[in-house]
């Protein structure tokens, strides 16, 4: 361990340290504020190393602008990995963070994001202002500023069309913004763009009437911190892929989706290299406005943010997992673009095996999901690329495998459910009353699901319902907030995979054992799910007790 000179904070210290060798690794974690050139930059970046003397270092760019500095027009820090400390920390500026990233404060203002916070206004800028260096008003304009950057650099949507789409509420104060951020007018930002940057062409869009001709296209690349086992996530996905809602392979994953203005589909394919992983992210939305809540839920999807380097480090002090890390290193906890439909998934899975559930729950999605293309004839063009669809594809701009089910159809509502879902459900009365009886709470607005709750009361709230226990609140817990520290340990396929690779395969003994693992204890149980077979089907049976629905 490198001792810090006399008199210098340690932090700080590291941090200088990580930034004088240029390491990608920090990218994302912190900013490098540079006093002496009045710019911010990711640490990774190669200009000269400043003076101790000359530097900060921030936690969000919203505390750099604050500060006065300028972002680097070298490094581009704002197009890295975000912060993993969003989804390792359970604390209000973390909570708040995650719902600034979806577009709340865009949509509900700063009242509505203390309310689902569940604090004043007051009290929550507080907070902010001591634990990031900003409110929520300069983070909320940092992130606009970013969003407006990927429109410019990525469409050739009008550059009025792009100030409201990413949450600015007049063209002066987007122009503003984007001066002081970037020192750079919106034209010049677009006129800036990289060479290989292919704008997508620009559909109408319509709120109402989101058609196959409708919405606009857009081409994204997501960076994802290395290393990163992107195959390993989307497999996860495609065993539980639903035909007409989802559609995966080993290096492609697509799916319609329900955004705040509307609905979207979209398709991620694996991209960038070992050291430099990405996603390349192709959507139409029904609204630019949704684009900021879209590249939240994917980058939360993939857990594209995980430290992985830190996360592969510890866990593999256990020698029963040394072996497993070191041969898939970067190992994803699959998130949630829906915190409703995960947990259907997740009740309606309660149980049974992976592929019945499958089976369940496509047909519940053909049987009352809405449709995401209506009025949608036999064969169209993609507006986006202005290339015509075929008949047997026509109706999904995305589908490249002609064995596949186009994706046509959004998973259903909670409304839909409570109104239809008998009809439709199958199994005992007892579990379909308690998916009934969740979809009511969800309607009334007794029970909540958002990206802002904390791990305790998101698992309290739920396992207040009749039907849903310890098992099903912390998968849920796991998959919608993409909390690192859940250990199933009671899940059969977990238990299964913990006794190939040698360790105890009861689950108190596990739980135990698994203690040492904190605070990555998600990561350990899903390399235990890879080692129950070699299909990486986590889940094929929930033992009765903790879950069962006859309590």
């Amino acid at each position: 361990m490198t001792i810090p000179p006399a008199g210098l904070d340690p932090v700080f210290f590291e941090r200088y340290r990580a930034m004088s060798s240029r390491d990608s690794r920090f990218d994302g974690q912190f900013i490098t504020g540079v006093h002496s050139t009045g710019i911010y930059c990711r640490p990774s970046c190669p200009a000269a190393t400043p003076k101790p003397a000359n530097v900060s270092f921030y936690l969000t760019s919203a505390a750099a602008h604050e500060a006065g500095l300028r972002a680097c027009k070298r490094c581009l820090p704002d197009a890295v990995p975000g912060s993993p400390d969003w989804d390792i920390r359970d604390d209000l500026a973390a909570r708040a963070m995650r719902l600034i990233s979806d577009g709340t404060v865009e949509r509900e203002g700063v009242p509505g994001l203390a309310r689902r916070l569940g604090y004043s206004e007051r009290h929550l800028t507080r907070v902010l202002v001591n634990e990031l260096g900003a409110g929520p008003l300069a983070l909320a304009r940092a992130h606009r500023a970013q969003t407006a950057r990927v429109l410019l650099a990525s469409t050739d949507v009008p550059i009025t069309e792009v100030a409201f789409a990413a949450g600015f509420g007049s063209v002066r104060q987007f122009n503003d913004t984007i001066a002081v951020v970037y020192e750079r007018t919106p034209t010049e930002l677009r006129r800036a763009r990289p060479a290989r940057a292919q704008p997508r062409g620009v559909g109408g869009v319509g709120e109402a009437g989101f058609g196959v001709d409708d919405g606009t296209g857009i081409d994204l690349l997501l960076p994802a911190r290395a290393p990163f086992d992107g195959v390993g996530v989307l497999r996860f996905l495609a065993a539980r892929g639903l035909a007409g809602v989802e559609q995966a392979t080993d290096a492609r994953y697509a799916r319609t989706l329900r955004l705040p203005h509307g609905p979207a589909t979209m398709e991620l394919t694996l991209s960038g290299t070992a050291a430099a992983p990405a996603v390349a992210c192709r959507a139409r939305l029904a609204s630019l406005a949704d684009l900021a809540p879209l590249v939240s839920r994917v980058r939360r999807l993939l857990d594209l943010d995980a430290d992985s380097r830190a996360i592969d480090l510890a866990l593999g002090r256990d020698p029963q997992l040394a072996a497993r890390i070191a041969a898939t290193p970067g190992m994803r906890v699959p998130g949630s673009v829906d915190p409703e439909e995960t947990l259907f998934r997740a009740l309606i899975g309660q149980q049974v095996s992976v592929a019945s559930a499958r089976t369940a729950l496509t047909r519940l999605a053909a049987a009352l999901g809405d449709d995401v293309y209506p009025g949608a004839g036999d064969s169209g063009s993609d507006t986006t690329t202005g290339t015509s669809g075929t008949s047997a594809t026509s109706q999904s701009p995305f589908i490249h495998d002609p064995t596949a089910a186009p994706l046509t159809r959004l998973f259903p509502t909670a409304q839909r459910i409570v109104t239809e879902g008998r009809g439709v459900l199958r199994g005992p009365a007892a579990r379909i009353d308690a998916i009934i009886g969740v979809a009511e709470a969800l309607c009334s607005g007794d029970l909540v699901l958002s990206y802002g709750q904390t791990r305790e009361d998101l698992e309290s709230r739920l396992t207040t319902l009749s039907g849903i226990g310890p098992w099903t609140a912390g998968y849920v817990a796991l998959r919608v907030l993409g909390s690192p520290d859940i250990l199933l340990a009671s899940d059969l396929a977990l238990l299964q995979g913990a006794g190939r690779l040698g360790l105890p395969a009861e689950a108190r003994q596990l739980a135990r054992h698994g203690a040492a693992w904190a605070p990555w204890r998600s990561y350990a149980g899903m390399h235990l799910w890879r080692a129950a077979g070699a299909a990486a089907t986590p889940r094929t049976a929930t033992p009765p007790g903790p879950d069962s629905l006859n309590r």
